[in-house]
């Protein structure tokens, strides 16, 4: 169900409208319901329908009268709150659709349960799915109905009326949604040929900027730098910056500006500056040092976000969803075209996700943020390969905040993250199918092959038959035929990449053990001191001892046709 509330000046217009028959071609048995004491005249039900309209005004506005001649009467004396059942829910009757309003004026401060100097206020059924509360907010006391935050009351007090019918629960949310446009915005922008209207364009572009930036002065920079964007600082008279806001250059009828709480509650000038000071400085060059590659460091992080939220600290996590759709929101900027359209919805869509009643602690998501920022100063790595491995990092994230929100009962944020999977999943599948079919061509031998499939047996046995299933198989077998060729122990990545995540919520698990094994298998292979330490570890020993002769398997790999070095494969 959902309610309408709104507030008027005039009681004899409003009954005027419920009750037409001939202008308003729904009306098509207009009567009373219910009403504050039960006799009141119904205009539905009298021959004279005309005269017994103005009695039931006149009955309504009679201490509204009172008051008025006392000069206590507020001027907007009317309280109208429309009901609508959903169309797929059953027909109520009037005794149940009478309970229902006595129940919302009770809950809304209108006439409170008990109360025998609550406002005057009748309930109009004029078509069968929905109900009309007409009441004057002035009490029997003469003094004004004490109704704030009505509509949040009303909203929960609905959600248990539809519980208790057995009707369609309405996704509700948590006033943390960002504003949505006007019908008279949409009309201007439909009328100049755009899809978005201008606070959806400026909101985006001001999202993208947050998560390119890496200081406020950066961000200031970069807003004064986007084309067709208009930009203000707002200073304190000691010069400090207080905000900003933007417009659109182009906008019909000249500039309209917003404020960053206009656009989005988390766009305002202070929660921005509380993001950027959390951001995980990247470490500096050093000589003989190879750099650590962000993409790496950025999926690497991006993996972690599903354990975060399991950890029952809702500040983190809420830290975590806020600092990965800044991630979504960068990626646009460092895909292929052909990709950038289904990211764009994805960052969209997540955005609902990344906000609700929970307050953020961002100091606990300073290394992904500092690795999308270290991500978009550096070119894009033009296999693909990357931008695969993180969005398949990317979708287990979703379904874990999908989960998470649904355990808090975040409803709208369920919603828009069930949604952001479907953009996601449909661009992972374009990303990814050119460097897995390269990786597959360079299947070991089967000899090679079955030795890799007793490593995956004992590394996720739980889901050794879907990953041998999946048909990015012989990308799995092919990167860690490479990373054994590299000098890493096949095996052990394996165990290192199933243990950074369960692999439950992954549809083509072998896939997700392609990408975490190219990832692991870039870093430096373990020296000579490191293998020595690890050969007298009791774990190591223990595990070598389930595992084939090293030299034996050592000799068959040097027998066995190699696959070319990642290097050589990529150019």
């Amino acid at each position: 169900m959902i309610a309408k509330i709104s507030n008027g000046k005039e009681t004899a217009g409003l009954i005027r409208y419920l009750f037409d028959t001939k202008k308003a071609k729904d009306h098509t048995d207009p009567h009373l319901v219910a009403s504050w004491d039960g006799f009141a005249p119904d205009p539905g039900r009298s021959e004279d329908a005309d005269a017994t309209r103005r009695l039931l005004v006149a009955d309504l506005d009679l201490h509204v009268k009172q008051a008025r001649r006392l000069g206590r009467a507020p001027e907007k004396h009317v309280w109208h709150c429309s009901i609508r059942a959903a169309e797929t829910d059953r027909h109520l009757s009037d005794d149940e659709w009478a309970d229902i309003a006595r129940r919302v004026v009770a809950a809304t401060g209108i006439a409170p349960d008990g109360d025998q100097d609550g406002c005057r206020w009748v309930a109009v059924r004029h078509a069968p799915d929905h109900i009309h509360i007409a009441a004057t907010k002035v009490r029997a006391d003469l003094r004004t109905a004490r109704h704030w935050n009505d509509y949040l009351t009303a909203d929960r007090e609905l959600a248990a009326i539809e519980q208790e019918y057995g009707l369609l629960q309405v996704v509700r949310g948590d006033r943390t949604a960002a504003k949505r446009p006007t019908r008279a915005e949409q009309e201007k922008a439909r009328r100049a040929g755009q899809d978005k209207t201008a606070l959806e364009r400026l909101r985006a572009t001001v999202r993208t900027a947050v998560a390119a930036a890496s200081s406020m002065e950066e961000f200031v920079h970069l807003l004064r730098h986007i084309d067709d964007i208009l930009v203000e600082i707002v200073r304190f008279p000691s010069g400090d910056i207080r905000g900003y806001k933007v417009a659109l250059a182009d906008d019909a009828g000249g500039p309209i500006w917003y404020s960053g709480s206009k656009l989005a509650p988390d766009l305002s000038f202070p929660k921005i500056q509380e993001r950027l000071a959390n951001i995980e400085p990247q470490p500096a060059d050093q000589p003989g040092r190879r750099k650590p590659n962000p993409w790496h460091q950025a999926t690497a992080a991006t993996e972690r976000i599903p354990h975060h939220l399991d950890q029952g600290d809702d500040e983190a996590g809420q830290a975590h969803l806020a600092v990965f759709g800044e991630a979504l929101d960068a990626l646009p900027l460092l895909a292929p075209q052909h990709l950038r359209p289904q990211l764009r919805e994805a960052a969209s869509a997540f955005e609902r996700a990344t906000r609700s009643r929970i307050r953020a602690e961002h100091h606990h998501a300073r290394a992904l943020r500092g690795a999308v920022r270290a991500m978009l100063r550096e070119p894009a790595p033009k296999d693909g390969a990357a931008l695969a491995m993180f969005l398949d990092a990317a979708i287990l994230v979703v379904i874990a905040a999908a989960r998470w929100h649904q355990l808090r009962h975040h409803d709208q944020q369920v919603g828009a993250a069930q949604e952001t999977l479907l953009h996601l999943q449909a661009a992972y599948e374009q990303a990814a199918a050119a460097p897995l079919a390269a990786l597959a061509q360079h299947r070991p031998p089967q000899q090679a092959v079955d030795r890799h499939i007793r490593e995956i047996r004992r590394a996720v046995p739980d889901h050794v038959e879907q990953v041998i299933e999946d048909p990015a198989f012989d990308a799995l077998t092919a990167a860690l035929a490479e990373a054994e060729a590299a000098g890493h122990d096949p095996e052990q990545l394996l165990q290192q990449a199933a243990d950074q995540r369960a692999l439950d919520d992954a549809r083509r698990p072998a896939r997700v053990l392609a990408w975490r094994v190219e990832r692991l298998s870039a870093r430096p292979t373990p020296s000579a001191q490191v293998r020595a330490a690890q050969a007298h570890s009791p774990a190591w020993a223990d595990g070598a001892a389930q595992r084939p002769n090293p030299p034996a398997r050592e000799a068959a790999a040097a027998r066995a046709p190699q696959p070319p070095p990642p290097q050589a494969r990529r150019r």
